[in-house]
């Protein structure tokens, strides 16, 4: 099944499903990671760093994506309330900018959930080399995962990409992963298609000037370069569903969800599957700096859902769900404090 899209419309807010209980294994084998790297504190936190907040990269991904966006708003923000040095950067999203993080380049970044897996596991993009020490800020809002493919292409459906030029975003990203997920669970490969690595502007740009039939975009609801193509381009928004649907589900970070009917003026409803976004931050961060920049965020929920529909789901209440790995000490005191339930999901907690 597939459903047309023309014209963009008013973004309609959706409730996301939790996949925290599931993701309750990984989750606590990080904590415990972390725990028995170096020493703690004697409230049983791990150890973190002394940085300050004086200068602060954010991670995000395409210039053109939500990530950026909301990247942008809060490193305007940290500079105006913290009187950081801060800076936005442009990167090929979770994978680049989990490595970022763990290398020194960057002190904040936006990763998806299944990157934040693969690099505590050592698996995917980071086979062999686990990355140690992942913390986060908090759980932002769902990525969901939206192939969509130009009218004119005759795609109905994921099955329909046989043989087709196919946009699976930047190599590495979380996008690409997805790609790869997706394709797996119709027991299909990049052999199976035409796979062209470019980000959404890119991807988008070529769909509209037909050198593209296809593309994967795993981002926030609505998208501004999908927005943007319906503007002058028609495509089809692709289910996932079925049995591949049920296959991806037994994947930890994938979560149900829906694009709602109107995003992209499509009538219905499609059926999808998501994942959470996190905010993650360097272990080298002190606990107050890390509680500052916590307490920045959420003080200005207002402007970080004002950067872009999709972050209209970020909400305190929900900072913990869908976790996938545990939260630096600074930021599960601000969280605490303010009435989030952080048992089980503090870096270094003890059982």
């Amino acid at each position: 099944m597939s459903i047309m899209t023309h014209a963009p419309k008013t973004h309609n807010r959706s409730t996301r499903n939790s996949p925290f209980t599931k993701l309750g294994a990984t989750v606590a084998v990080a904590t415990l990671a972390l725990t028995a790297c170096g020493d703690e504190s004697s409230n049983g936190s791990a150890e973190t760093g002394d940085l300050d907040t004086e200068f602060l990269t954010i991670a995000t991904g395409g210039s053109s994506g939500v990530y950026y966006q909301v990247g942008a708003t809060f490193s305007d923000l940290l500079s105006d309330e913290l009187g950081s040095d801060s800076t936005v950067q442009a990167t090929g999203a979770s994978a680049e900018n989990i490595n970022l993080l763990t290398d020194g380049g960057a002190e904040l970044a936006i990763t998806m959930g299944d990157a934040n897996v693969q690099a505590l596991e050592g698996t995917g993009p980071f086979e062999g080399e686990p990355r140690d020490g992942l913390m986060a800020v908090a759980a932002l809002y769902p990525n969901t995962v939206q192939v969509v493919a130009s009218a004119s292409s005759d795609i109905e459906s994921i099955e329909d990409l046989s043989g087709k030029n196919v946009a699976v975003g930047d190599v590495g990203s979380g996008v690409e992963l997805n790609a790869q997920t997706i394709l797996d669970a119709y027991d299909m490969t990049y052999d199976d298609i035409n796979a062209d690595y470019l980000d959404y502007a890119e991807a988008t740009d070529q769909m509209a000037n037909g050198h593209i039939d296809a593309a994967f975009v795993t981002a926030g609801v609505p998208n501004p370069a999908l927005t943007e193509l319906s503007t002058s381009t028609d495509f089809n928004v692709l289910t996932i569903d079925g049995d591949a649907r049920d296959k991806l589900l037994e994947n930890d970070y994938f979560i149900e969800t829906t694009i709602p009917g109107g995003t992209y003026q499509q009538e219905e409803d499609v059926e999808t599957v998501g994942v959470v976004n996190h905010l993650m931050i360097s272990s080298e961060l002190s606990e107050d700096a890390a509680y500052d920049i916590t307490r920045v965020f959420f003080d200005n929920l207002d402007a970080i859902h004002n950067s872009n529909a999709a972050a209209e789901d970020i909400s305190l209440e929900e900072a913990t769900e869908g976790l996938t790995v545990p939260l630096h000490p600074g930021a599960a005191r601000y969280l605490e404090e303010n009435g989030v339930d952080v048992s089980g999901h503090v870096a270094g907690e003890e059982d």
